[in-house]
Parts: C-alpha cells; structure tokens; sequence
C-alpha cells in the first residue's frame, strides 16, 4: 500500500528555517512564518522534511486514496519559495491574477521573495484555502 512521505510532525519550524542558507530566504520565511500563524490562527507544524503548514484536513479520494495534509503552508526552497494552497477553488485563479510576480504549477505557487508580492491578496489566498478545504472535507 502507498505510504504517503509527506506526514506532520515534531520536528521544529524554528529549527528548519534558521537551516535555510539564503539570510533573504530565511528572512521571507520568517516574514511567511508570522502571516501565515497571523491570518490561520494555526501553529506552523513540520509536514515532512521541508513544508510549514498550518491545520490539516483529512481526504478520501473516490479511487480510495485518502491521508492528511495541511490546509496552507510553504517551503523556503533554494531555487524559490513554493506557497501551498487548495486546487479546485475558481477564485484561486482570481486572486493570483493580484498577487504580484509568482509562476503556478497545479497545488503550488512559486516567489522569489515576499517583496514581489502583495500580501493582502496572500492574506486572501490563505483565507480561501482553508474555507474551501474545511468545506470540501469537514472533519469527522
């Protein structure tokens, strides 16, 4: 059976970020640290090896597949900085349309440094992610 590689756990926030090579990048991931806690009202959790997320949700897909995953979060990569969100939502395209300079794969938004983008449209981001989650998988 599939084991999926991306689970909470204890490992610290604080203690990943202050590995980050790039002083700028450590820098954002702080500034990412304090919006993100700030507008989820979520501690940041360690997802894996290198994601911050904040909340969780649990899926089940009709093929059966079904684990956890946070509801946002980031990772300060050396190439970039991937930012989390929920795919599906029609509004997500809306909002990153304001954002600021970013590329978008299918679940993840990539920046540079939190100076290209607008924050108040990432503050929005994050809010229409978790409200589209909790709606689409309320918890049990």
């Amino acid at each position: 059976m599939y084991e999926l590689k991306t689970k909470e756990n204890d490992h610290s926030v604080i203690e990943f970020i202050e590995q980050v090579e790039n002083p700028k990048k450590r820098e954002d991931a702080y500034k990412l640290l304090d919006i993100f806690t700030e507008t989820t009202g979520y501690s940041a959790k360690m997802w894996g090896p290198s994601i911050i997320g904040f909340g969780s949700y649990h899926y089940k897909y009709e093929s059966g597949h079904e684990g956890d995953a946070p509801l946002v979060g980031f990772s300060p990569r050396k190439a970039k900085v991937s930012l989390y969100f929920a795919t599906g939502d029609t509004e997500r395209e809306a909002l990153l349309q304001e954002l600021g300079k970013h590329t978008a794969g299918k679940a993840c938004v990539y920046i540079n440094k939190v100076a290209d983008i607008d924050v108040d449209v990432l503050r929005k981001l994050i809010n229409q992610s978790v409200e589209f989650l909790r709606a689409a998988y309320p918890n049990p």
